[in-house]
Formats: structure tokens, sequence, C-alpha cells
């Protein structure tokens, strides 16, 4: 599984840009929950260690185990509905061996591990109506159930994923126009559904979620109840500035020290960011995320086969899609969902997964092709 790969390949501008930006996160987190700093730390060695010892395994040697792994986040997930962990109305955690994770957050790299080799194995059939079927179903189901948790946020993620996967993959342009014109009146029609007084569409489980899209869109009369985490945050960027009021300050006027923002240290991290950071602080986010992401792309157009192209625009895709989402929500361009910050927002998870799909990416880069 080990291979011999010559140093010059290895893509140490990409890992700086990530480690760079956790720790930003660490220290964003220290301010935000000082006692849970040290577990982020924690969280922060662990996973540039998985990092670092997966960046050297031949990627295509563990893409052959994709059906074990498919298999494996599926009875994770099944096990998350009967005996996770529930908090905050929502089911999502579950605790092995004294371990507590989050499935949904690594569901995300073995959806993306499964299909590109599954892709890459059916590559020339891809575009017949039977296997363009067949991956509608294998994605279905893992995302069904994230979705049944419920988490609306990460189904998001993982269906522009699986969109992202099918385009790099080789899908037919006639084939996602056709997808397109049907997918988006659905979707507009669907809204206009449930915004509707006594909808029947979405049941109790998942009317929580839809009132955080009513309240974005009807601001003025959910102000004061589920769209006030937002305007605080807008608030907390806005009065940083230019530089910020500092790290750790303790001015009176701090949206953060009045605790006028729930999960300051997860969902909420940029807005701490941008109090304390200012605009410059939030822009160095923003700026190492982009091209994070955009390296990924790179890694990917140079990549020596399609499932190596699929592992990289895939993690890419992942780690820019959330970073827009979070921050979209914090900045309030778009309604609460509930979502991490790549490397930046407390959950280790969260952390140890994103570590591990830059991993894959990096072995992907080592054995790109040259010219």
């Amino acid at each position: 599984m080990l291979k011999h790969y010559k140093i010059r390949y290895y893509d140490f501008k990409l890992v700086l840009m990530v480690i760079t930006l956790a720790v930003i996160g660490i220290i964003a987190v220290g301010s935000a929950a000082p006692s849970l700093q040290n577990r982020q730390i924690a969280g922060f060695a662990f996973g540039v260690f998985l990092m670092l010892v997966i960046s050297l395994f031949d990627y295509s040697v563990l893409l052959n185990l994709y059906w074990l792994a498919y298999a494996f986040n599926i009875v994770l997930l099944v096990m998350v509905i009967f005996m996770g962990k529930e908090t905050s109305g929502a089911q999502r955690w579950l605790r092995i061996a004294g371990i507590q994770f989050q499935p949904s957050e690594v569901a995300k790299i073995i959806i993306i591990l499964f299909f590109a080799q599954f892709i890459c194995k059916h590559r020339e059939e891809l575009n017949t109506f039977k296997y363009i079927s067949l991956c509608v179903l294998l994605f279905a189901i893992p995302a069904g159930l994230v979705f049944k948790q419920p988490d609306l946020s990460t189904t998001i993620v993982i269906c522009l994923i699986f969109c992202v996967i099918m385009f790099t993959g080789g899908l037919s342009l006639k084939v996602i126009g056709g997808v397109l014109a049907v997918a988006v009146p659905a979707f507009l029609i669907f809204m206009y559904l449930v915004m509707q007084p006594d909808q029947k569409i979405i049941n109790d489980e998942h009317i929580y979620q839809l009132n955080r899209v009513i309240s974005f869109f009807n601001r003025e009369e959910y102000s004061n109840s589920l769209g006030y985490q937002q305007e605080y945050s807008v608030m907390a960027i806005g009065s940083g500035q230019l530089t910020g009021k500092g790290y750790k300050n303790n001015q009176i006027s701090s949206v953060k020290n009045a605790n006028f923002i729930a999960e300051q240290e997860t969902d909420f991290i940029f807005a701490v960011i941008g109090e304390e950071f200012g605009f410059v602080g939030a822009c160095a986010v923003i700026v190492l995320v982009s091209l994070i992401s955009i390296e990924c792309m790179f890694i990917a157009r140079r990549a020596r086969d399609i499932a190596g192209t699929i592992i990289a625009a895939g993690t890419g895709a992942m780690i820019g899609f959330q970073a827009f989402i979070n921050i979209g929500v914090v900045t309030y361009l778009l309604p609460n969902t509930g979502l991490p910050l790549p490397f930046v927002s407390y959950g280790l998870t969260s952390l140890v997964s994103s570590f591990i799909g830059i991993g894959f990416v990096l072995n992907v880069g080592l054995q790109c092709r040259t010219k």
C-alpha cells in the first residue's frame, strides 16, 4: 500500500493552507469556548497525523474496499436512528467504546470514496439509464438516513457533493440539462407549497427546519425568535470593523461576551472571528477556504485516473460548499441550517474527517500526471 513517491510532488502548499486555517480555528475556539480549546488542539493533532499517513497510502488500493466502506457507512447511519444521542431535537451522535462522533460527517468522505471507485469501474456505462438510476439509488440510501436524523444541512451538502461527483465522473451535459429542466421547477413548486399556511408536506419531525426557512423569508415577523442569532452575528461581524476588537477582548459592547449568539464555537464561529479580528480576519478565512478548495480542483485536473479526479474534486466541493453555506448563514444571506465551518468550527468529527479528505487529495496529487 505504501509506495515510493517523489517529495517534489507533495503539495506542501495545500498542507500549509489547511494547517493555517485549522490554527485560526483553534484560536477562535479558545475565545468562544476556552474550555474546549484543548480538545480542539487534540483533534487538530490527530487529524494532521491521519492526513499525513493517508497521504502516503496508495488511494487506488484503499478504494478496493469501496463496498465494505459503503456497508460500514450504512450500518453507522442506521445505528444513529436506534442508538443515537439526541441533542437539540436532532439524533445525530453515536457513542461506541466511549468515543462519541457524528456519522454524518464521516458519511461525506465515504460517499466520495465509494463513488470514485464505483464510477471508475462503470464509467463507460455511466450515461445509461440503468447506471444513472443505480447511482441515484446508492446515494439516496445514505442521504435519506442523514435526512432522517434530521440533518437537513448535511443532506444539502452531500447532495451538492453528489452532483459534483457525477459531473466530474463524466455525466453527459444533455443528461445534466434534462435533470435541471425538471429539478429546478420542481424545487420552486415545492418551496412554494411548503411556505403555504397549514401545509401537510413537511411532518412534525422536520417542522423546526421548515420554520428556519420561513423565518428567513419573513424576517420582520420572526426577528425576535428564529432569526435573532443571525441578526446578532451580523452585528458582531459589523462591530469588528477593519481590524476587530481584539482577541478575547472584555468590551461590554461585545456580542460574543454578552452571549447573544448560541453555538458560537461551532456554527457561528465566523461571527467571533469577524468581531475580534475584523474585516481582515474574516477575509483571511474566506481566502484560505477558497484557495484550499481551488487547489483541490487543480489536483483533480491532473489526477492520473477518474477515481483520483472524483476524490480531489469531491473533497474540494465538500469544503467549498460547506464553507459557503456556513458563512452565508452567519452573514444572514442564507437560512439558518446549522453547519460547521471546515477546519475552523469546534467539532472533532468534522475536523478529523476534513483532514482525512485532504489526506486522500494529497495522495492523488502525489500520483498526478506530470504533463
